[in-house]
Parts: structure tokens; C-alpha cells; sequence
């Protein structure tokens, strides 16, 4: 019963805590006591001990098998792949139908504002005109591309055999171990139940780099390891080049020979072993595919701005995906996890290079998985959104700031891409997707560029005298040209394009059993006018938290690298206080100048000043999971997730309560010394042997044992050591023996 040795290949049950796997295996814990009467009575820490009978045989990796990942040469020739063939025709007509409406969009509304000013504009009208076709365009373009969404084709999913071995991937950055485990442990036997447990492995790449995050990770991980029916592998990189990319970049060359596909998550994200078996099957039969992207629902929301969030991602979602996936065809794009890919082809294609220059436009490529996908179809691969598989799932950012912080890195990443537009041998879809997820960013200053210019044009009116008679020998005035009628109408069209397709997914919802599970078609319409209002306060204040991050990406500030925020809490009256009073300052500016001044303009602006001046309220209160509670209880942004909750989800929420009682010490990493069973599970994940490399890449480890050699008792040692050091500790076995040995 002990930890048995993994075998090289692909479906080896080794590393369970039994050799052979039965239907009991995936209901009953093999360390509960009544897998052996021998370890009745014995606490858990203390019956795990007690199986560590050939610890030292069980390594933490597989033996490697390396794949060739050449860096690409955006300005060569890109490597010779597949022939994916002339798009569909009803891909050709979707995009006829995105791209040539929204462009027809776009000059209606030129048209349309050159006669609202007349022929004759000034420079202010001018200026105000390009911000408003911009923004029009936008706009006009989510509308046409849901529309496109009756012309997607629905994937066909092909039978016979498929023997293709699969790596589930998870980077993992000082996450929250037991919940990423928790999900791995319910994904794995979720695949043993679907068949998949004898070509399937889960393979966890650790980035974190804090000691406290790592020692609770190992001991996750060695948990799940214990309970998994398939194979479970942790390598941690001591070297955090590339971020996410160079995590699985490094996989990929150490042992993607090892695997013919692989399914990448995020922490926080899981997919149904059905799911996987489906992409696998579908990118089996069609040796041109390289990478299937799923559509991840957002799921355990508790606060009222998560609530939100996944409310329109699951109700309007899977209806902006079909308008994706129809105009995408064959070039689609990767969102960087809950996508299966072709190793082979990854490794040939996506060796990502570094930008000339500094960060942030400089440097390692932030939002990479765009640019991987676009290498990938570069190369003749296919890549494509399959947006009739459900079971996907992703967490949903739980605030209106921890959202702000993602979206900082995110934007970054997006205007980096500027540099990629004509780069060699892309496809115009893959520039349009480069182009459309920077506008995503930019449409922010350029709507705040257009409030501006408007409020400008208004004062110029009031404050400035009109010439009518502009000539010197003029018979006839010249009078100001304004049409606001049909202004009127442009901002209705304008609102249309943005409600239109909201309505179009409530009717979708209404259609299918969805809105029965969504609490019935009268709570459903009721939470999506819920949502209109609360996203049209958010809205402002995303408006310029979004102008400001561009603005100090522009000024050269880098966004750094840390760690997602995925269970947040309500922030503290001082926290909102302080990061919106300048949103309040501008909305009660605005208010009392257009009050005394212009009263007329309050009508269109009053939802925007409404959120500036509500800001600090809207921020705290959509981050409390009380409202959130209270919503719910009343049948408000209900999804049919939480009322007949998936079970891979329910599975991984009891799995991940059960491994948290029993890797998350009270003590934190100083229960190492004093708990042999602990110091078992860390050294079972160390490298074999302890680390390696010259002394002047242990520097932490010699002087952390240095130190240790000092010290009187362990808290003593503890605090002599740095977070580097402590690091260090956790990664060589001989320093926690010589921790353990000191006095408590």
C-alpha cells in the first residue's frame, strides 16, 4: 500500500495508494481507516506515515522526454504545418455579415453626424465627430457579430478509436493549494469514471515563489497524489522566465514527447472529463486541428459584482461565442486555458520571443496566448472555438478592484500586441482579433476623449459669441448648424447596438430549459434589467480606471507579475474611499458646472455622473457576498449552475474542504519540524538527490543552513531566516532534517 514508483508510461496507476482501481476507488478515500483495519484508530498524518514504506522510489515527475521548441522569427518564414484548406462559405458569409455590417455601421454614422453638423463643422465637432464614429463602430460591431451567430456551424464529434495521450496542465502562482487541488482531485476521477484514467495524466507546474504558498502546495499536491486514479506529477520552476508561457513552454520541452495533446487550466478553472474526451476525439480524427478552445462559464460568484459577472457571461455568453466562432472559422483564438492543444504542434509553433526594450512594451509577451494562436493558424494549423461544449468552467473575479488589477496586466498585454499586427504570414482574422482586443482598452480613453470633447463643444456655446457674418463682403449670415433630432436617434441606434444583443440571449435563454434553471422567465428578465443598471454604474468608473492604466502603460510603467486575487473581500470604507474619491471629485465637478450652466446636458450625462458620484458605494456594496446572498435568496442573477450545481464542481468543493483540514497547519511552515508525516509528503516532491548546480545558485541554501546550524530552537532559525531562505529550506530534505532536529 505504499507510494509506489510511476511508471514512464502514459496510464500507470503508480503513485495511488493501491495498485489496482475499482469503483470503491472513486467513492472511498484509500486513507480513510476502513481501507485497512490496521490503521484504525491512527490519526491521518500518522496512517499516511505509516504507508511510506518506499517513499524514496517515488519521484515527483516522469522521466523526461523533450520536444524541440524553436524560438519564432516573426519577420521569417513560418514553419511548414498543415494545409487547414479555403475557409467554409458560411465562414465567409459570417464575416461578410461582422465585419461588412459593422463597416456599413461605421459609415452610416459618419454620414449621419457630417449632417448632424452641417457642412461646415468646426475643429471641435471635427474631433468629436472621429471619437463618436469610433465608438459607434464599436458597438455596432458586437451587434453584427452575435448576428453572425446564426451562420455557426456545430462541430460533429467522430467515433472510433482515438489512443491519443492526454496532459492535463496547471500553472499554478501562489494560489490557494487546496482549492487547485480540490479541482484536480474531482477532474481526475472524473476521468477515470469517462475511461480516459489509462491514457491521462495531471501534470501541476509550480511557479510560486513565497515559502508559505510552496510548503502548503507540496502538501496538496502529495494529498492528491494519495487520492488520484490517474497519475499526478509537480515540478516547480526555480526559474520564473516567461511567467505562464515559459511555465509551459518548459513542460513542453521537457517532456511533451511524452503526450500527443494536453489540456491547459488556470487555478482556478476545471473541465468535465467528458468535455475532454469530446476536444480529444474531435482533434483526433482531424490530424489538421491544433487547438480547440471551450467556452468557460463563470461559476462560484458571491459577491454581488461576481454575481454579475457570471449572470451575463452565462446568459449572453454562449451567444457572443456562437458570433465568435462563426466569422473565426478556422482562425479563432486561445483565451490561455480551458483549451485542448496539440503538443507537437504547440512545440513547433509557439516558442515565443522576447520584444526588443524595456517593459511595458518591451520584454516577455504578456498576453500570449493571442499570439499563440496566431502562430499556430500562421503555420497551417487549425484553431477553432467549439461553442456547443459545455462543462467548462472558470472562478470570476470577486470585485470591482481585483478586476481593476487583472485588467492592468491584461491591458498591457493587449497594446503589446501592436507590435504583432504585420508580423509575417498572420491571417487578417488573427490580426483582427490583435486589433479588436486592443480596442477592447482603448475604446475606454476614447469614450472618456468624446464626454470630453462634448463638454468642450457645450462650453464653447455658452462662453463664446457666434459669427455670423465669418466674410467681410457678406450678404447673408451664417448660422451654427446643430440637428439634435437626429443626434437623438444616433443615441438610440447607439444603445440599441449595446441592449440589443442582451435581449437577443434572454430570448436565446428563454428558449431552453436554461431559463427554468435560471429561476423562470420572469426572474430572468427581472436580473438582466438588474445587471443593466448596476453595469451602468460600473461602467464610468471602469471607463477611467481603464483610461488611467493605459495613460501609465503609455508613460512606461511595467505591470509587474503577481498573483491572482480569486476569493476577495469587501474592501474597508478607507480602501474606497481613497481609490474613488477622485471619480466622486470629477462626477460632483461635472454636476454642479453643467447644473448652473447647461442644465439641458444633465439628461444625457446623468448616468455617468450618477456613477462617478456612486462610486465608493457601488465598490464596496458589489463586493459584499451578503448582497450577494441576499440576491440569490430572491432569485436575482441566478445561474443554472448554482441550481443544479455540475457535479465535477460539487465533487471538487468537498475535495477541496477535505484536503485544506490536512494541509494548511495552524503554524504554517513551522510544522515542519515537529511533523514527520509533513516532512514525508515535502521530500516526496523534491527532486531526487536534493539540488544541484554550482554554489553560486545556492547561496540561499547555504546560508539558510548556515543559520540553521545556529540557531538555538527553530523559532529562533525561523527568524533568522529570509523568505529566499526559507524557500531554500523547503527544497533541500537535508535542511528540513537539520530544522526538525532543533529544540521547539
Amino acid at each position: 500500500m505504499g507510494l509506489k514508483v510511476r511508471s514512464a508510461k502514459p496510464g500507470s496507476h503508480a503513485g495511488r495508494a493501491s495498485s489496482d482501481v475499482n469503483d470503491k476507488d472513486l467513492t472511498h478515500d484509500p486513507l480513510e481507516p476502513s481501507a485497512d483495519p490496521a490503521l484504525l484508530g491512527l490519526s491521518e498524518d500518522a496512517r499516511w506515515q505509516s504507508l511510506q514504506i518506499d517513499l524514496p522510489g517515488g519521484p515527483a515527475t516522469p522521466p523526461e522526454q523533450p520536444l524541440d521548441m524553436p524560438e519564432q522569427n516573426l519577420r521569417g518564414r513560418p514553419p511548414h504545418g498543415p494545409d487547414a484548406g479555403w475557409p467554409h462559405p458560411l465562414t465567409i458569409l459570417a464575416r461578410l455579415v461582422a465585419f461588412g455590417g459593422a463597416a456599413v455601421i461605421a459609415w452610416t454614422g459618419w454620414q449621419q453626424m457630417n449632417a448632424v453638423f452641417g457642412p461646415n463643422p468646426t475643429l471641435l465637432q471635427m474631433v468629436l465627430q472621429v471619437f463618436f464614429a469610433l465608438t459607434f463602430t464599436w458597438v455596432g460591431f458586437s451587434f453584427t457579430s452575435m448576428i453572425a451567430g446564426f451562420l455557426a456551424r456545430t462541430p460533429k464529434t467522430p467515433a472510433g478509436p482515438n489512443n491519443a495521450t492526454i496532459a492535463v496542465v496547471m500553472p499554478v502562482y501562489n494560489e490557494n493549494s487546496a482549492e487547485t487541488a480540490g479541482l484536480l482531485a474531482a477532474l481526475a476521477r472524473d476521468l477515470y469514471r469517462v475511461g480516459l484514467g489509462d491514457r491521462a495524466e495531471i501534470f501541476v507546474l509550480s511557479d510560486s515563489r513565497k515559502p508559505v504558498p510552496v510548503f502548503e502546495e507540496m502538501l496538496a499536491i502529495s494529498r492528491l497524489r494519495d487520492i488520484s486514479p490517474v497519475p499526478v506529477w509537480y515540478r516547480r520552476r526555480h526559474d520564473n522566465k516567461g511567467r505562464k508561457a515559459g511555465n509551459v513552454a518548459d513542460f513542453v520541452m521537457r517532456w511533451g514527447g511524452r503526450y500527443d495533446q494536453m489540456v491547459v487550466l488556470d487555478a482556478d478553472s476545471i473541465i468535465g472529463a467528458t468535455t475532454i474526451k469530446t476536444l480529444s476525439a474531435r482533434m483526433n480524427a482531424d490530424p489538421a486541428i491544433g487547438l480547440l478552445q471551450t467556452m468557460p462559464m463563470l461559476v462560484g460568484g458571491q459577491s454581488i459584482f461576481a454575481r454579475l459577472t457570471q449572470f451575463a457571461g452565462r446568459i449572453y455568453g454562449p451567444a457572443i461565442a456562437r458570433g465568435v466562432s462563426a466569422w473565426s472559422g478556422d482562425s479563432g483564438n486561445f483565451w490561455g486555458h480551458n483549451a485542448l492543444i496539440r503538443v507537437s504542434a504547440f512545440a513547433q509553433c509557439c516558442g515565443l520571443p522576447e520584444f526588443p526594450g524595456r517593459p511595458p512594451f518591451g520584454g516577455h509577451i504578456l498576453s500570449h496566448d493571442f499570439v499563440e494562436a496566431a502562430l499556430l493558424r500562421r503555420a497551417g494549423w487549425k484553431v477553432r472555438l467549439d461553442h456547443d461544449l459545455r462543462d467548462s468552467f472558470e472562478g470570476s473575479p470577486p470585485t470591482l478592484l481585483d478586476m481593476a488589477v487583472r485588467e492592468r496586466r491584461w491591458a498591457q498585454g493587449n497594446l503589446q500586441h501592436a507590435r504583432l499586427i504585420f508580423s509575417r504570414g498572420f491571417t487578417w482574422t488573427n490580426r483582427a482579433h490583435f486589433i479588436i482586443g486592443i480596442f477592447g482598452f482603448l475604446m475606454s480613453p476614447i469614450w472618456l476623449a468624446m464626454i470630453l470633447v462634448g463638454l468642450a463643444l457645450t462650453a464653447n456655446v455658452l462662453l463664446s459669441r457666434p459669427d455670423y457674418f465669418p466674410q467681410t463682403y457678406q450678404l447673408f449670415p451664417e448660422w451654427p448648424v446643430f440637428d439634435p433630432v437626429r443626434m437623438l436617434w444616433l443615441f438610440v441606434a447607439a444603445m440599441s447596438f449595446l441592449l440589443v444583443p442582451k435581449f437577443i440571449g434572454i430570448l436565446r435563454a428563454w428558449s431552453r430549459p436554461l431559463a427554468r434553471n435560471a429561476g423562470g422567465p420572469v426572474r430572468l428578465l427581472a436580473s438582466a434589467f438588474f445587471e443593466i443598471l448596476l453595469s451602468a454604474l460600473i461602467a464610468p468608473v471602469q471607463m477611467l480606471i481603464q483610461s488611467r492604466q493605459i495613460f501609465d502603460i503609455l508613460r512606461g510603467r511595467d505591470s509587474g507579475w503577481e498573483a491572482q486575487v480569486r476569493a476577495g473581500q469587501m474592501p474597508p470604507w478607507r480602501v474606497v474611499l481613497r481609490r474613488h474619491s477622485r471619480h466622486v471629485l470629477l462626477g460632483l465637478g461635472t454636476l454642479i458646472v453643467l447644473g448652473i450652466f447647461s442644465p439641458s446636458q444633465l439628461v444625457w450625462l446623468s448616468p455617468i455622473l450618477a456613477g462617478l458620484i456612486l462610486s465608493p458605494l457601488t465598490s464596496r456594496w458589489s463586493a459584499s457576498p451578503v448582497f450577494g446572498r441576499w440576491a440569490r435568496r430572491h432569485g436575482l442573477l441566478v445561474t443554472p449552475e448554482e441550481r443544479v450545481p455540475p457535479e465535477i464542481l460539487t465533487a471538487a468543493n468537498a475535495l477541496s474542504y477535505r484536503i485544506a483540514s490536512t494541509t494548511q497547519p495552524r503554524d504554517g511552515i513551522a510544522a515542519i519540524g515537529s511533523d514527520p508525516a509533513m516532512q514525508a509528503r515535502v521530500a516526496s516532491l523534491l527532486r531526487a538527490g536534493g539540488p544541484v548546480g554550482p554554489a553560486a545558485t545556492r547561496l540561499d541554501a547555504i546560508s539558510a543552513g548556515a543559520k540553521i546550524a545556529h540557531a538555538a530552537h527553530q523559532a529562533e532559525a525561523l527568524s533568522f531566516l529570509t523568505e529566499a531562505e526559507k524557500l531554500a529550506m523547503l527544497e533541500d530534505h537535508a535542511l528540513v532534517q537539520a530544522f526538525a532536529k532543533l529544540p521547539k
